[in-house]
């Protein structure tokens, strides 16, 4: 586990990716937000889940952002940005990730914790493996899950379930 003191900048982009999970959950999606943050540390776009409000449920804040990245930034660009995120990669935002050259990965809640989370609350599996992001991406530098930002999620993850 990482804390979020770790590096300097994580504490500010995860709090606004929980930010945007809250957004998304009261928009009616599930709770997920990413923040995309170029080399020098100055904020480049961020997104939140749109799966429901926007009847795609490919409509991921990551995959998202890695379009945007692959329109506007060299490959240079990409390769030294983090995606700060609420919540790790699922497998086909993660590959979007890779596929796309961007850097650096740090997210709030594991995927592995989610699926845990979901089985706690007596909800169906997701109907896409948990995959760790490296087992798509090898040899990308990632962070996570990162305390006390889990435990945050967490808790929002909950409220979606009970919803």
């Amino acid at each position: 586990m990482t804390h979020a003191d770790d590096r300097s900048g994580d504490a500010i982009h995860l709090e606004r990716c929980i930010e945007l999970a809250e957004a998304a959950l009261a928009a009616g999606d599930d709770p997920f937000g990413s923040v995309l943050v170029g080399a020098n540390g100055t904020v480049l776009g961020e997104d939140h889940n749109h799966e429901t409000s926007r009847a795609d449920p490919t409509a991921h804040p990551e995959l998202a952002l890695a379009q945007w990245a692959v329109a506007q930034l060299s490959p240079a660009e990409r390769a030294a940005a983090t995606v700060y995120t609420s919540g790790e990669h699922c497998p086909m935002c993660a590959a979007a990730h890779g596929w796309v050259g961007l850097g650096r990965i740090v997210f709030a809640a594991s995927s592995a914790q989610l699926a845990a989370w979901r089985a706690e609350w007596g909800l169906p599996p997701s109907p896409v493996s948990a995959l760790p992001i490296t087992a798509v991406v090898p040899g990308l530098e990632v962070a996570g899950p990162v305390s006390p930002f889990d435990e945050r999620m967490r808790a929002i993850h909950e409220r979606a379930a009970r919803r």
